[in-house]
């Protein structure tokens, strides 16, 4: 029997996409069916992308990561603050995405635990060859597939003000809003709430 891959490469789509995320909580909320979704998403291109094909390539990432919660979440990424509803988004990318949750725990926690407040580039690729040792699979990666995967990371980290932004890569101070916190307590989501809480381990 054949496990399945531990990492996954699917985050490379997209990072947090606040704007496209309040859209696609909001069509799971109204619990639109498939025409719908093909209404909003293709005919009307409420996303506003150039392409039908990139419309549908973050409908799909943003659906599986939203699906992986609740309509309590979906709430809090709807009509939260923008501070509220990206780190509802974060929570979904990190559950959905191992390779995020394990670089947060790991790597930003480590360097929030010596003072250390500037993540190199290079950190990225040492982080993989760690992940190569619990997952195979992330062998077969290619380097495009490889750098593509870091630049969204960290894009996920600068939206979500774990880094100051993504060419300084120096750490900030995050704590986890209450209203987020208490969904990942009362749902059990104990990785996703220990990722999110690594600058006060």
């Amino acid at each position: 029997m054949i496990n399945d891959p531990i990492y996954n490469a699917e985050i490379s789509a997209g990072s947090l996409m606040l704007r496209e995320g309040r859209i696609i909580a909001g069509l799971l909320l109204d619990r639109a069916d498939e025409n719908a979704w093909y209404q909003a998403i293709i005919v009307k291109n409420v996303l506003q992308k150039n392409t039908p094909a990139t419309a549908k390539r973050q409908t799909a990432l943003m659906r599986k990561r939203l699906e992986l919660m609740t309509p309590d979440l979906w709430k809090l990424v709807t009509k939260g603050q923008s501070d509220v509803a990206l780190q509802s988004l974060l929570a979904c990318a990190i559950k959905h995405s191992r390779l995020l949750g394990d670089f947060m725990f790991k790597v930003l926690r480590r360097h929030y635990k010596e003072f250390n407040k500037q993540v190199l580039p290079r950190e990225w690729d040492a982080f993989l060859v760690e992940c190569e040792h619990i997952d195979p699979t992330v062998k077969s990666w290619s380097e495009n597939t490889r750098n593509k995967l870091g630049q969204v990371v960290y894009r996920i980290l600068a939206e979500a003000r774990y880094l100051d932004n993504t060419r300084s890569l120096k750490i900030q101070p995050v704590s986890v809003i209450p209203e987020v916190r208490r969904y990942l307590l009362d749902y059990n989501e104990d990785y996703v709430l220990k990722c999110m809480e690594v600058a006060h381990e």
